[in-house]
């Protein structure tokens, strides 16, 4: 299976949110310490806000942090939530996409299943098992390890 970037960048920042849970990140922060478009990440945020991962305040101390603690949200929720609507492959999309063999396919109910598998095994983790911890390379310089 293979996790879109926006999949990826949305882990990523909330694995370094996870890593500082007190504090609020604005997204001009989290894209330079993680290297990604803040206009990319600023989407990721606003999806995240919406389903109650992450609260967001705006204004001085504004920012974005986790809307609950990083031991409460298993990573198989936060696969599904961003990559929601885009089905692994063509057929499991709304209206079944277009397959020319549909009706003698096997295949599908075996990717259902691997697909199922890998999200259950993700849910076995949480946001806290794979959390990111700021390092202090030089006062004022936040170092991420990768």
């Amino acid at each position: 299976m293979r996790l879109t970037s926006f999949t990826d960048f949305g882990l990523r920042m909330l694995m370094r949110m996870a890593g500082d849970p007190s504090r609020a990140f604005t997204s001009a922060e989290l894209a330079g310490n993680l290297g990604l478009s803040r206009n990319h990440l600023a989407k990721i945020i606003q999806h995240l806000a919406r389903a109650g991962l992450i609260e967001t305040r705006r204004g001085g101390g504004g920012g974005a942090m986790l809307a609950r603690p990083a031991a409460e949200i298993r990573l198989g929720q936060i696969i599904r939530l961003l990559e929601e609507g885009r089905p692994l492959v063509e057929c499991f999309g709304s209206g079944g996409g277009t397959c020319s063999i549909d009706a003698r396919c096997r295949l599908k109910t075996r990717l259902r299943s691997a697909e199922a598998a890998f999200l259950d095994d993700l849910d076995r983790s949480t946001l806290a098992d794979i959390a990111l911890t700021p390092l202090e390379k030089t006062p004022g310089t936040l170092v991420v390890p990768q």
